[in-house]
């Protein structure tokens, strides 16, 4: 850091994590620091709500809030362009207009890349699923769910192998479920759920609770079918070819799935923009950090989100990856505020995010929620239950989140009110 100068802190991406993480640094920091975030396009996105987006339930308009007038109230710069690569050797990162930003702290809050090419036939824009991964995708996978509907053939949905993000297909499988019977068609669609996990409410997570009882039996309940252990070999035009594995990795059965609709969630990887840094990210490109969200090899780099490295939890037939919950994320850019508070200050930092994990799972007409504390295993609270309210409650988390990013604030009081009252907390100690 340059003497007489005023310290700038760099925010690279705007999503969930990205954000909220802009207003909590400009609360925590002050005028002690300029604060610029950099991301592609000006847009921000609740990505939560596509599932529902994606059977009409919501516009994208609806669930889509305009940055530049938020991050303007709050004095902080914006560059809508996006970043094509960070030079942390230097300090520096290029936008993708080829102009040169330097920085004195980066927080990297990209998310991830979606590797929809390391499968043959994935995905929306050279093969032949969909996704609800962006509002776009969601809007696109929406047309072909209402062809779908209007001509009922069967449907596969799930997570292919080294996927991290479970609960979004869990939600969607039951979504489509639920809207096929508003349309009175869903008895002339069979279903199919495809997964990497290695049994149903894995997750990722080695399950939460009962997550594997009130699963399985929605999907029972639903007449949903399910593979485990599942690798896509590859996707056809109206055809996936699924290779099912033992427990213990070895060949159980080949799947030829036919279907008229399918959306499954691809693996993730470290945006282009990082990605290949030595020191910084791990081989999927994933940014490394110790237990204060601080690069080891870069110590000025803080990272939080989807993007940062957390190694798998145990064995598995399939790869299977980590997912970041939003609790999760919450806790991590409370941690990095509170560190570069003590940055600036002079001050080592000391803060520990908890990693705690609150998840709301709807199902359109009821739903499974959880509570983790640790999301990791082993737990102080494993606690999983399911009802009618879930779906009432992810739709009141809806608005209050949209509502807490066009304010520009990253915690209502009475979030905290709620949040202390449960015991989960966002910095170890607390």
């Amino acid at each position: 850091m340059t003497i007489g100068k005023t310290p700038r802190i760099v925010i690279l991406g705007a999503g969930l994590g990205g954000s909220i993480a802009a207003f909590e640094i400009r609360e925590a920091v002050g005028d002690k620091a300029e604060i610029i975030v950099v991301n592609k396009g000006h847009r921000y996105q609740f990505v939560p709500s596509n599932p529902w987006v994606a059977v009409g339930w919501r516009k994208r308009e609806a669930i889509e809030v305009d940055l530049r007038p938020v991050f303007q109230k709050k004095g902080i710069i914006f560059h809508p362009e996006g970043a094509a690569r960070i030079d942390p050797a230097n300090n520096s990162l290029q936008l993708t207009t080829g102009e040169a930003l330097t920085y004195d702290y980066l927080v990297i809050a990209t998310g991830p890349e979606l590797a929809f090419d390391e499968i043959e036939g994935l995905g929306p824009h050279t093969g032949f699923t969909q996704s609800v991964c962006q509002v776009d995708h969601a809007v696109a996978a929406g047309t072909v769910f209402d062809q779908l509907a209007a001509n009922p053939q069967p449907i596969v949905i799930g997570a292919v192998q080294g996927a991290s993000c479970f609960g979004p297909a869990y939600e969607f499988a039951m979504i489509v479920d639920t809207e096929l019977r508003k349309r009175k068609v869903r008895d002339r669609v069979p279903m199919t759920f495809v997964t990497s996990e290695p049994y149903i409410g894995h997750l990722g997570l080695d399950g939460v609770g009962d997550t594997k009882g009130l699963l399985e039996s929605e999907m029972r309940n639903r007449h949903i079918k399910w593979i485990t252990n599942a690798k896509i070999s590859r996707v056809e035009a109206g055809k996936m070819f699924v290779e099912e594995l033992t427990e213990d990795g070895a060949h159980k059965a080949d799947h030829e799935l036919p279907f008229g609709f399918s959306m499954m969630l691809p693996a993730f990887r470290g945006v282009e923009a990082v990605r290949g840094i030595e020191g910084l990210t791990n081989p999927r490109g994933f940014i490394l950090i110790d237990k204060h969200q601080r690069n080891p090899a870069f110590p000025n780099i803080y990272s939080l989100g989807v993007c940062v490295a957390i190694p798998p939890m145990g064995k598995t037939a399939v790869p299977v990856g980590v997912p970041k919950t939003g609790f999760m994320i919450e806790s991590m850019v409370t941690a990095v505020a509170h560190n570069l508070k003590q940055e600036l200050s002079g001050q080592a930092p000391t803060h520990e995010a908890t990693w705690n994990a609150i998840c709301l799972a709807d199902f359109g007409d009821g739903g499974v929620a959880f509570f983790a504390q640790p999301q990791i295993p082993p737990r102080n609270i494993n606690w999983a239950a399911s009802g009618k309210w879930v779906h009432l409650a992810k739709e009141a988390f809806e608005g209050y989140f949209i509502g807490k990013v066009k304010a520009g604030k990253s915690e209502m009081f009475f979030e905290k009110m709620a949040l202390n009252m449960m015991g989960a907390h966002k910095l170890k100690g607390e």
